[in-house]
Parts: C-alpha cells; sequence; structure tokens
C-alpha cells in the first residue's frame, strides 16, 4: 500500500505521507506559488517529474532524482517549427483558419516499458521521450491526421490529450482520449493509429453527429491492469464502459445523482469496480443539491452506489477535475482533491473518506507515488 501522495494544485506540488501512527501530514512543498498541472513519480527509476504552466513565462518542466529533495529543469516539449492547428471548430463546409502551435500545457505523463515517457499536451499533441525527460519528439503519425482538423476544445481554448493508457503486458499498446477529438489507439508505439470512439454520444452536437466518433469528450479514460479489456470512461454527457478493449463502448444511464463529472478510478484487479465524482454539468459544476458525493459501481455499471461518510453532504461546492482521483496498485486505498482545496483519502476502497487538508489551493491533479 502507497505511503507518499503527490497532489498537484494552483500553488505549488505538495507531498503527503502516511506516519507510523497512520495519519497523513505534509511533509514537503515544491515550487510553492506557482501552478502544477501534472506529477509522475516514476516506480522503474524513481525519478519524480513536475510540470508547471507559468501563463507567459510559458510550460515548464522538472525532473528530481532524490524524491523532491532538489529538482532540476529539464526540456518541455516543444512543437516542431511549422506545426499548425485550427484557431476554431470549423464546420465541415469551411476550410479552417490555421495558427502555429505552441505548448501551453503538460495534461498527461505516463511511463511505458523499460524507459519510454509518454507525455500529453494542450493542444492535442503527443509526445514521446526514450531518455527520461532529457529529449521529446512529437508523434507525427497522430497530430498529422486528417482528423485532427476537426478536433476542438473542451473547456480549454485548444484540443488537449490528458488521458494515456498502457497496456501493461504490451507497451507498444497504448490508447489517447482527447477532450474534444475520441479515443485513439496505436498497437505499434504510435506508427499507426486509429479511433476507438464507437458507441460514445455527445449529447451537445446536433442529432446527425451526436455518435460522430471525432467530436466525443471524454474527460477521463482508464483501463483495469489486470483485465485490460475493461475500461472506463467519464464522458462530458455520460459514463461509458468498454469490455472489448475500446473497440465499442456502452452508455450507462441513469445514475444517481448525475452522470456528468470529470473523474473515474478503475480497481486494478477488478475490472467491474470504479468510482466516479458527479456534479451539475456544463457552466455550473457544482454537486447536484450542494451534496457532495462519490458513486461507486462493483457490477461493470448495472447498480450503483452513492457514498458520503466523512464527505460533507450540505453546502459544498467541491469539484473533483479528471486528474484528481487515483487508486493505489491494491485498490484499497484511494486519494481525491477538490477545486476548493479539500482532500481525502480513503483505506478501505471508497466505502469511507477521511478529510486530511481543508485548505489547500485548488487541486488540479492527485497521485499515489508507488515503491521503487
Amino acid at each position: 500500500m502507497a505511503d507518499i501522495i503527490h497532489v498537484s494544485t494552483r500553488k505549488g506540488l505538495f507531498t503527503f505521507k502516511r506516519s507510523s501512527a497512520g495519519r497523513w501530514e505534509a511533509v514537503n512543498v515544491a515550487f510553492l506559488g506557482s501552478p502544477v498541472s501534472m506529477s509522475l513519480a516514476d516506480a522503474r527509476n524513481g525519478n519524480w517529474y513536475a510540470a508547471l504552466f507559468l501563463g507567459h513565462f510559458g510550460v515548464h518542466l522538472h525532473r528530481s532524482s532524490d524524491r523532491g529533495a532538489s529538482w532540476n529543469e529539464i526540456a518541455a516539449p516543444t512543437f516542431p517549427e511549422g506545426a499548425m492547428l485550427p484557431e476554431r471548430m470549423a464546420s465541415e463546409a469551411e476550410t479552417p483558419k490555421m495558427k502555429p502551435a505552441a505548448l501551453s500545457e503538460i495534461w498527461a505523463l505516463e511511463p511505458a516499458g523499460e524507459q519510454t515517457l509518454w507525455c500529453g499536451t494542450i493542444p492535442g499533441g503527443l509526445f514521446r521521450s526514450d531518455d527520461a525527460g532529457d529529449r521529446w519528439h512529437l508523434v507525427d503519425e497522430l497530430w498529422n491526421r486528417e482528423e485532427r482538423m476537426s478536433w476542438f476544445g473542451g473547456g480549454k481554448d485548444d484540443p488537449g490529450i490528458h488521458s494515456i493508457v498502457v497496456d501493461p503486458n504490451n507497451p507498444q499498446h497504448v490508447l489517447v482520449a482527447i477532450s474534444c477529438g475520441g479515443v485513439w489507439r496505436t498497437r505499434d508505439g504510435g506508427t499507426s493509429w486509429e479511433c476507438c470512439s464507437n458507441g460514445l454520444r455527445a449529447e451537445y452536437m446536433p442529432p446527425d453527429q451526436a455518435y460522430n466518433p471525432n467530436v466525443q469528450d471524454p474527460h477521463r479514460m482508464v483501463a483495469c491492469p489486470e483485465n485490460f479489456n475493461h475500461m472506463w470512461i467519464q464522458h462530458h454527457n455520460g459514463i461509458f464502459h468498454s469490455t472489448d478493449g475500446s473497440q465499442n463502448w456502452e452508455e450507462i444511464k441513469d445514475v444517481d445523482p448525475a452522470v456528468f463529472g470529470f473523474a473515474v478510478a478503475v480497481h486494478p484487479h477488478e475490472p467491474g469496480t470504479a468510482w466516479f465524482v458527479p456534479g451539475v454539468k456544463d457552466e455550473l459544476r457544482f454537486p447536484r443539491d450542494a451534496r457532495f458525493v462519490v458513486t461507486k459501481t462493483t457490477d461493470g455499471g448495472r447498480t450503483f452506489r452513492q457514498i458520503t461518510k466523512g464527505l460533507p453532504t450540505e453546502d459544498a461546492y467541491d469539484i473533483v477535475l479528471r486528474h484528481a482521483l487515483d487508486v493505489d496498485q491494491t485498490g484499497n486505498m484511494l486519494a481525491m482533491g477538490s477545486t476548493t482545496g479539500n482532500f481525502w483519502v480513503s483505506e478501505d476502497s471508497g466505502e469511507s473518506w477521511q478529510a486530511v487538508s481543508n485548505h489547500l489551493p485548488p487541486v488540479y491533479a492527485v497521485r499515489f507515488v508507488e515503491e521503487y
């Protein structure tokens, strides 16, 4: 069971550690005052990574080889000269107006195989490093897809790759989820790609475009490590489940109190068990009736339970963003942070929660640090 958690916030990267008495305590904060969009603790070699987005000062990527005692800035991914993207979503009859691609945020960091790192960015670029992040290259085979001209931002100005899922049994098999551009898969390490959005539905589109695979807005995609065919998506307008490795997605409807949300986590060994944090959608984005709950299914989405033990059930306006819910490798421990600076941990598979902090900056991402 992991005993360290990274919490990426609007004002720095906080490291929490469980004491010998079982209490979670903040033991360090790095980059205090700076927005940290994503972290990664690489269990293969012990490296820690932190991605900062500093507005006019750009995106910065840092690496630590001593578990956060010191940090060194390394090269952030950069788009090659001449890389372009549409200024906005264009209709089929329009020729999109183009603008230069410039990195605005690192939205995903994931390890693969023995030494590969994958990085998902806004605007919609997938980058790969094979030397612990010293050098990055844009995956042209995805970037140059004609379908990318139809991608658009979902809440952000530009499309973004926020979910990267790597098959633990085959590091060449990788899936990415894009807001808004659907789900894409490679089986050869990025040389070729196919869209895997069949069954996803976008109710914000005209009826004849609702199932268009290229305009879907998956907020977060996860896969069960022990059974990689089982995948879950928290979509902009629903919950979706795949049991055939993303070839087809089934929409799960009528989940009380809502099917809207950003975050989803799946049990590492039980593919039918997943957790969600629902809210009122679109511009509202707060828990229904100001009652904060976690919903959990253990039967593949046939039924859901609302969990409230240890959570605020009145006058609560927390939203959990797409990367701010995580589960450890045992499936027993979960961690969750909110936009209002609350941070909770569960040590009984999400059945009850304890508040660790109620006064953090807005939380962007939460990740367990597994043993090196």
